[in-house]
């Protein structure tokens, strides 16, 4: 029973194969792409055709090399979108988020809804690139372009109109944008009016496992395939690395780690309330019924820039390269606080590590092993923070973390991370997006009976590595320290 996932990330996209035999999950990548966005003027976007022409490259593999999946679905990343004519036709490329067309939206947004009453209505936290500013920026700058548009599609919802010319908004994206209420469990008109953005360009919410179609004849003349039936999954790939959670335990924590790091645990209700707010929790969407009650960090996108600025420096440096490099660099020597507005933009990312460490009177990194290092602390103590404050929003207590992506690979940090938190980490799958992805494919097919037989069987088809607390009372001091300058105590 072989399903194929489309598995698209802020950075590269793959097409993976996976296939269900008793009991067992084996995953195989069959073609993978850069997903660099395009820099026009002063303008950051997504290169959305070329993502979808990649997809029919990973289409023509999988016919090529193991024949036609039994069905498809799409993940990536959230927040952006692109809006489609009344001719079924995309109005213009989607904006990158971290395009500077929301720079100082969010606050301008603020004085015509109070953040409380936002996040009332629902339960996402603040970040200045959410949906909502996006569209709100876009009211202001094109107005033309929402009094046009008729449908809103968030990208996997968009990327699956033009593999199947079918529309659906899908429930885990939809709730990123700030637009969608939890408690009514539809579109918030409210805020959309008092915002003048037309609701009537967003259409029902559909949920993970819904099918929507097959390939169109288009696709299927242009490609000399059959059509292949189509599921929407938990299509932000966040919530499909949650479902791909191979954890035993229904109170669990988990860490998706990547370019950005997501922590969290799943609940069944929204946990919206005053402390939930001030702590700019969220609570998205998740698969079955569940929400992830969550907090972005910034991830190991600091650590990417850094490389890509050494790159343009003339100084390539392989990932496992910068990861000895801070093994080998003095340790607790200067921390930064992953989440400061300083580290949200592209840029030279080195110099701003320097910047934030004068800023706060540190001693300033200069060699690449050690602002790596400086980097790599400091995240796992952000972990350490923000695994605290979803046991006070949760109510639970958890016994380790479950970490999950392609940052497992760096074993470095999982072996920090423990350190920080005092727990076991349990690293793995870290494929975790595209096999999630395929689980709903297989649960909406009746090949698995629900998430719990899903992350079982998942458990028992991809190893997980332990990784146990080392030096405990020297980390302890250390994330004291890490507090006290980071403002965090």
């Amino acid at each position: 029973m072989s399903v194929l996932a489309f598995d698209i990330g802020a950075s590269s996209g793959r097409a993976m194969l996976g296939q269900l035999s008793s009991r067992t999950i084996e995953v195989k990548e069959i073609h993978r792409f850069p997903n660099d966005p395009v820099r026009v003027g002063n303008r950051l976007q997504w290169d959305v055709l070329r993502i979808y022409h990649e997809m029919k490259q990973g289409l023509l593999r999988a016919k090529g090399q193991h024949g036609l999946p039994t069905s498809i679905g799409i993940d990536t990343w959230a927040v952006d979108y692109g809006l489609v004519d009344r001719n079924g036709e995309l109005m213009t490329n989607p904006y990158h988020y971290r395009d500077t067309h929301t720079d100082g939206v969010m606050e301008q947004v603020m004085k015509s809804v109070p953040p409380s009453e936002i996040f009332e209505r629902t339960g996402i936290q603040f970040l200045p690139f959410n949906t909502i500013y996006q569209l709100a920026s876009i009211r202001q700058q094109k107005p033309y372009l929402l009094q046009e548009a008729e449908r809103f599609l968030m990208i996997p919802d968009l990327l699956r109109y033009f593999l199947t010319g079918e529309m659906a908004n899908e429930f885990t994206n939809a709730t990123t944008t700030q637009l969608y209420n939890p408690v009514s469990g539809s579109w918030d008109h409210y805020l959309m009016n008092s915002l003048h953005i037309p609701h009537g360009m967003f259409h029902p919410v559909v949920q993970p496992g819904t099918p929507v179609g097959s390939l169109r004849s288009s696709v299927t003349e242009e490609l000399g395939i059959a059509s292949v039936p189509v599921y929407t999954v938990a299509e932000h790939d966040t919530a499909s690395a949650v479902v791909a959670v191979p954890a035993l335990d229904r109170s669990f924590a988990y860490l998706s780690c990547g370019t950005w790091s997501l922590m969290g645990t799943e609940v069944e209700q929204p946990v919206i309330h005053e402390r939930a707010r001030e702590l700019n929790f969220t609570n998205e969407g998740g698969a079955y019924g569940t929400y992830r009650l969550l907090k972005n960090i910034m991830g190991l996108w600091i650590l990417q820039e850094c490389q890509r600025t050494w790159e343009r420096e003339g100084l390539s440096y392989s990932y496992p390269e910068l990861v000895k490099m801070a093994d080998a660099a003095p340790a607790f020597a200067c921390f930064i606080d992953p989440d400061d507005p300083l580290f949200l933009p592209a840029g030279d990312m080195p110099k701003r590590v320097r910047e934030y460490a004068a800023r706060t009177n540190q001693r300033i990194p200069q060699a690449e092993g050690a602002i790596v290092r400086c980097i790599m602390e400091s995240l796992a103590m952000q972990y350490r923070y923000v695994l605290d404050l979803t046991e006070e929003l949760s109510g639970q207590k958890f016994q380790g973390l479950h970490m999950v992506g392609g940052g497992i690979h760096n074993e470095t940090l999982c072996q920090w991370t423990a350190n920080a938190i005092g727990k076991p980490v349990w690293a793995g799958p870290a494929e975790g997006s595209a096999i999630g992805n395929m689980a709903v494919q297989w649960i909406a097919q009746g090949e698995l009976s629900d998430i719990w037989e899903a992350r079982a069987v998942i458990r028992e088809s991809f190893p997980v590595k332990t990784y146990e607390p080392e030096d405990t009372p020297l980390w302890e001091d250390a994330c004291g320290v890490f507090g006290q300058l980071t403002r965090k105590r």
